[in-house]
């Protein structure tokens, strides 16, 4: 599992319900159950335990099974390197051990702030082996080199004659690729909870060690539901970044009837955070599409509907942006559909196909392309995939197999391409190959027409700051969903789809903090 995927989906558990205090507790009492498991495979009998802790989460973890470790009969050491810890959840934990005193158990917290601290702890210090060290110094972020003090502490650890045990992943390695940018504790076992982490699973057994999964107690739908924990997803700004530095896009779209559709989808686009967007439109809708917004770059294509002769003016743009939208209001023409399919062809940066698109790009054109979202309602997706009336997207059950079922229907379709596919509806299903999520925000609100393009908008805007196709089409659903929510409290059923794009900012800078 990729770490910023279990990220995700322990804030997630958050809004199911499931506090990441009590994931936090699980975490450690499966620790503490699997270390007393290896005590006894490899002693016989009940040790010291040597718990280092950094900064993050996995040092929470050890606090917590500090606890049930003293309960089962272990003595139990902790070294802490360091004393401003992050992670509210692990200062819980820790104020907990602080506040059992007078102390009945047989509990040591020590700090080793300083190099000496260090080189003199029992651990530097011990040549005997029946002790076991747990590793909790560093969570999943790390790259590139270590602090001196910790790079130490590891040191210290792999000099030990004691088993050892690292949390989740060995303090020091990349989690993502396995790699070890400078050094790292070399352990007997690690423990990983959940789902071994990618690159846990794919490094060297003498790396790593043993590898043992822990559940502790995520339900299934907190990695299949979008929500808040998705905004982990997003980039962080650079503060020194300028002018398109943050995604750039391209929307091709609009008629001589409409120009709604593309400059909804383009200032949806901004509102998610694309710092340039380009709308290219024929001369009617261009001229329309001014006078929307001062913040859209309209070029104005000549005629009244796109065609093959404005093909080398849009791939000009095409070539100055990250990601293209095509079809908003483009309306269904022969010489619209050439001019599309030819686009898909020759265009090599991510796409998202929406509305009018949907209806003329031929499938075999984009079926073996894996930088392409499509985003269809019911029905345009039953006419792209020329699937039967009977089809239908019916997920708000609680049967499991009603639910099921219909999931594995639509993940038998979509799985004749290679790009993400979003279906609309009640509940957003979004789909890529084997993988789904689901986005239950949103109202009934969100009939009105424009809420569509809207999503497309902040689609490609995600795609353009380097998001990809699956979590820019799960997070976008996510975000119109909200920005519908807050136009609905401000105005119930009666708003409009420019009420949604105004509050696409502001939901997003909701869920960053």
């Amino acid at each position: 599992m990729d770490p910023i995927d279990m990220m995700v989906t322990d804030y997630n558990c958050e809004y199911l319900g499931l506090s990441r205090l009590c994931l936090m507790e699980s975490a450690g009492k499966s620790l503490a159950e699997e270390v007393g498991k290896i005590a006894v495979y490899a002693f016989s009998k009940p040790v010291k335990v040597v718990i280092f802790t950094g900064s993050g989460g996995n040092g929470g973890d050890g606090f917590v099974a500090a606890r049930y470790l003293l309960n089962r009969g272990y003595d139990v050491d902790i070294y802490m390197l360091k004393d401003n810890i992050h992670s509210q959840d692990a200062k819980t934990n820790l104020e907990i051990l602080n506040n059992m005193k007078p102390r009945l158990s047989r509990l040591n917290i020590l700090n080793l702030k300083t190099l000496d601290d260090i080189d003199n702890c029992e651990v530097a210090n011990e040549d005997k082996s029946e002790f076991i060290i747990v590793d909790g110094l560093l969570g999943t972020g790390i790259k590139g080199k270590l602090q001196t003090n910790i790079r130490r502490a590891i040191e210290v650890i792999n000099e030990s004659n004691g088993l050892k045990i690292s949390i989740d992943v060995p303090s020091g390695m990349d989690p993502l690729t396995g790699n070890i940018d400078d050094m790292a504790v070399i352990p007997d076992y690690t423990i990983s909870f959940h789902k071994i982490k990618t690159g846990i699973r794919d490094a060297d057994e003498e790396v790593v060690g043993g590898l043992v999964t822990a559940d502790i107690g995520i339900p299934f739908e907190a990695e299949y539901f979008v929500n808040y924990g998705d905004f982990l997803r997003l980039k962080n700004r650079n503060p020194k970044s300028h002018k398109g530095n943050n995604g750039s896009l391209l929307v091709v779209g609009g008629n001589k009837d409409y120009s709604g559709a593309p400059a909804i989808a383009g200032m949806a686009a901004i509102g998610a955070g694309a710092d340039l967007v380009y709308v290219a439109s024929p001369s009617k809708s261009a001229e329309a599409i001014k006078s929307t917004s001062p913040d859209l770059i309209v070029k104005s294509l000549d005629g009244d509907k796109l065609s093959l002769s404005h093909l080398d003016e849009i791939l000009k743009l095409s070539q100055k942006v990250d990601a293209i939208l095509i079809g908003p209001g483009a309306g269904i023409d022969e010489d619209t559909s050439k001019l599309f399919n030819v686009l898909v062809t020759k265009i090599k940066k991510p796409i998202v196909l929406d509305a009018d698109a949907l209806k003329q790009v031929e499938l075999s054109l984009i079926k073996n392309r894996e930088d392409i979202i499509l985003t269809p309602h019911i029905f345009e997706f039953k006419s792209f995939f020329n699937i039967g009336d009977d089809l239908k997207l019916d997920i708000d059950s609680y049967d499991f197999r009603k639910v099921d079922e219909n999931i594995t229907e639509f993940q038998q379709i979509t799985r004749q391409i290679k790009g993400t596919v979003v279906v609309k509806g009640q509940y957003d299903l979004v789909l890529s190959k084997n993988k789904f999520k689901i986005n239950k925000s949103g109202n009934s609100g969100m009939t009105v027409g424009g809420t569509g393009d809207a999503l497309a908008g902040i689609s490609a805007s995600l795609l353009a700051q380097d998001l990809s196709t699956f979590d820019s089409a799960s997070l976008a659903t996510f975000i119109n969903g909200l920005a519908g929510d807050r136009a609905f409290e401000i105005k119930g059923n009666g708003f409009s789809a420019t009420d949604l794009v105004s509050h696409i900012g502001s939901v997003i800078k909701d869920g960053l903090c």
